[in-house]
């Protein structure tokens, strides 16, 4: 393992490059699909429900398409197909009989001008018969099941039944082992935790024109994942993938957001109905009342340790919300939980029992961090309370129970290339943990560290590289950029190393799932990793082309090659040259143009599956390490949290492009700073989502956020190309726990929900749950 600071650059990996996107993104040409026009555009528009649970008793919309302008309606008899995220398949696109949450689409209409549209929708007679919501996680376990006929979707098997749409879970240790670690115990802890729903708040909203041409639906959409919003379509659709293109333009932000469709079914449905392009847009309001945020959720834990503080056993119980339905990544993450309590401490007996949840609110979904953010702020708030019962330093309790390369994590899987012990040392180096402190006067001070093992998302990826007749390298994938730079500088970077190319010399192609092949998603950093490797096997195979076409044109041996600055040469003969675009024109005549095509997907870690129950879950892929320290202050008189400083290692496997790393690891700790200190998506007692605008729903500015002092750690993995792992989501999920622990630090309680903002911390600070 070594600092990014001790290892000389080479050619382009390593390098700061700029990004070839961020001209048109700061000057503001980069065309998004909010600014996407075609002739004969009409504007689409949707009916949402009003109440969170009822019957639909009549919907009758003969008035409004005949409204001047109107050219379509359509509602839910027009679509019954049912679809689900990878998973259960239990949504429709329009709520047919039954109304699930406030917002849920009922119909929608497309007219000349949004006006007309808006008028329209007035139009349409809607009559509820309303039903008692279920809103609450609890209640939701014994009360009325939000979806009767859950028997009949069509699932994997699995543990569900009633409200509970997935039920997952861990157990390691026999029950006499158990009862031998609690009765030798020095002390039994137990904490209930409570977290709210963060919205992912990218700064384009959910977008698209759709059109229906040659007997398929085009649609071009702002997506993480193109191929996802392909397949969910065209079962929300009842028709076959082949028959949805999509086409990506420049995102304006996912952070999980955009992984699955959402308006895409609607815009498509209504251009077939047309026959013209339909735009749909969500206002800022439907964005957070339906786009799918982080989930909120109820963690319980118990854990029993010695004198020392050393764990000896520990159980678990999270409550998840899906919301109405499971359209999001909610329950495929439901197994996350058990396995990120036992990924970076040393745990020898567990019991964790993880379960999503129906419930009458707009269902969840995929947030930077998926689950990490609030189990991880669960465990560390519980160890530091462990701590301060027992008397044991907070800082040396996780370093006696800190798992090391070649311990096996809680699901028997080994971690393999652990620094977990060098990541906590970078930020000891940096921030000692009994260095003095400068308090304000009146103020109290606190301080936590928090160390973690995070994954990557080892999902598949295809790339195909080729060399164009000037020279220059087309990567064509269906990888997207959302601004993280994974695409437009990881793997352009990755691919011209490859090759020996400047890294301007590779380009590459807008995601269009006609062109480029599959793709997982820019989801759980995985792109640089994923893709990256597709696309660098691809490279590798084209490189051997471009080498043994330029053998023949140089009558040299196809090792005594090498390719630099875009020009093939003999090693030791200087005059002996050819450039890559005479290279490409022989080439051309004689053995046909030259690309490559290249696969990957991360090969599954060994794993103990029978301490599994009902996983859907079951490994920690691209394991790194990190660790995370900050100082914060705390005005006792009115509960103002002020975080002074902010410390971050990362092991990032390789550095593809560090200036990009600081800018991921400086966004997701803003974001994390979020939903410690500012973000909940409120839900009112009557299933409305109460925040509806950016007024009202607070996100951290940049005058937030304090310096923040990184070290990237280099310790390469086995899987990603030149040992790279996911690097863009990993720093968000300390964060909350890190600031949650050194308020409780401050002042002596430990903070049991989240968001910590004054009126909490009051509560805190008078014993009172906030």
């Amino acid at each position: 393992m070594t600092a990014l600071s001790e290892r000389p650059a080479p050619t382009a990996i390593g390098r700061s490059i700029p990004r070839p996107d961020a001209d048109a993104k700061v000057r503001g040409t980069a065309v998004y699909a909010v600014d996407l026009a075609e002739a004969g555009l009409l504007h689409a528009a949707v009916l949402r429900a009003p109440l969170p649970a009822a019957r639909i008793t009549r919907l009758d919309a003969t008035v409004a398409a005949t409204l001047p302008g109107v050219h379509a309606v359509v509602t839910g008899a027009d679509a019954p197909a049912r679809s689900g995220m990878l998973v259960i398949k239990d949504q429709t696109v329009f709520a047919i009989d039954v109304v699930r949450y406030v917002g849920e689409p009922i119909a929608a209409v497309a007219a000349e001008t949004p006006a007309q549209a808006a008028a329209a929708l007035a139009a349409i007679e809607l009559e509820l018969e309303a039903l008692e919501p279920v809103l609450d996680l609890d209640a939701a376990l014994t009360g009325r099941v939000i979806h009767p006929d859950w028997a009949e979707y069509e699932a994997p098997d699995g543990n569900r039944g009633g409200n509970v749409a997935w039920d997952s879970g861990l157990v390691k240790g026999t029950d006499a082992e158990w009862e031998a670690a609690f009765a030798a115990a020095h002390a039994v802890v137990s904490d209930e935790f409570r977290v709210p729903r963060q919205h992912q708040t990218p700064i384009e909203p959910h977008a698209c024109v759709a059109r229906w041409s040659g007997d398929r639906y085009v649609v071009h959409t702002s997506t993480q994942f193109p191929h996802s919003v392909r397949t969910r379509t065209a079962e929300l659709l009842g028709t076959r993938p082949s028959a949805v293109r999509v086409v990506v333009p420049t995102v304006g932000g996912g952070f999980g957001g955009k992984l699955d469709a959402m308006l895409e079914p609607i815009a498509c449905l209504l251009a077939r109905r047309s026959g013209r392009p339909v735009r749909l847009v969500n206002s800022r309001a439907e964005e957070l009342a339906t786009a799918g945020p982080r989930e909120n959720a109820i963690l319980r834990l118990r854990t029993a340790v010695d004198a020392e503080g050393r764990i000896l056993a520990q159980e678990a119980d999270a409550l998840l919300d899906n919301g109405a339905n499971s359209s999001g990544e909610t329950v495929i993450c439901g197994g996350l939980p058990p396995l990120a309590l036992g990924a970076t401490y040393r745990v020898p007996l567990a019991r964790y029992r993880s379960r999503v949840v129906y419930t009458n609110t707009p269902p969840t979904a995929a947030f930077r961090g998926v689950g990490g953010p609030y189990v991880v702020f669960a465990q560390e708030s519980h160890l530091d309370h462990v701590a301060r019962e027992i008397g044991v330093d907070r800082r040396e309790l996780r370093l006696r129970n800190l798992l090391r390369a070649g311990e096996k994590m809680i699901n028997g899987q080994v971690l393999t290339d652990a620094v977990l012990t060098e990541a906590m040392e970078s930020v000891e180096r940096r921030a000692p943990w009994a260095r003095p402190a400068e308090v304000t006067p009146g103020w109290l001070r606190g301080r936590a560290v928090v160390p973690l093992t995070w994954l990557t998302n080892p999902g598949p990826g295809e790339a195909s590289v080729s060399l164009s007749d000037d020279g220059t390298i087309l990567v064509t994938t269906a990888a997207t950029e959302i601004g993280t730079g994974a695409v437009q500088t990881g793997v352009r970077q990755i691919v011209a190393e490859r090759l020996g190319v400047p890294v301007e010399d590779v380009l590459v192609s807008t995601p269009d799932t006609d062109a480029g092949g599959f793709d997982n998603g820019a989801q759980g950093s995985r792109t640089t990793y994923g893709s990256g490797a597709a696309a660098a096997e691809a490279a590798t195979e084209l490189r051997a082309q471009i080498l043994r076409a330029a053998a023949g044109m140089l009558e040299a041996a196809e090792s005594d090659l090498e390719i630099a600055d875009g020009v093939v040469g003999v090693a030791g003969s200087p005059g002996a040259t050819v450039t890559l675009a005479a290279v490409s024109a022989s080439a051309m005549w004689t053995t046909g143009p030259l690309s490559a095509t290249g696969r990957f997907v991360s090969p599954a870690p060994e794993f103990d599956g029978g301490c599994l129950v009902g996983a859907l879950f079951t490994t920690i892929n691209g394991t790194s390490s990190h660790a995370h320290t900050a100082d914060v202050e705390v005005d006792p008189a009115t509960g103002e949290v002020r975080v002074l400083d902010y410390t971050v290692a990362q092991d990032v496997g390789r550095a593809i492009n560090p200036a990009m790393i600081r800018g991921q690891v400086n966004g997701a700790v803003a974001q994390g700073l979020g939903y410690a200190l500012y973000e909940e998506l409120r839900i009112g007692a009557d299933g409305r989502v109460l925040d509806d605008s950016l007024e009202g729903y607070r996100v951290p500015t940049a005058l937030d956020v304090p310096p923040i002092d990184l070290e990237i750690l280099e310790s390469p993995g086995s899987n990603g190309p030149y040992g790279v792992k996911g690097v863009a989501e990993p720093p968000i999920v300390p964060v909350a726990a890190v600031v949650a622990c050194a308020v409780a630090d401050a002042i002596g309680a430990t903070v049991t929900a989240l968001p910590l903002t004054p009126f909490a911390v009051l509560a805190a600070l008078r014993g009172r749950r906030p």
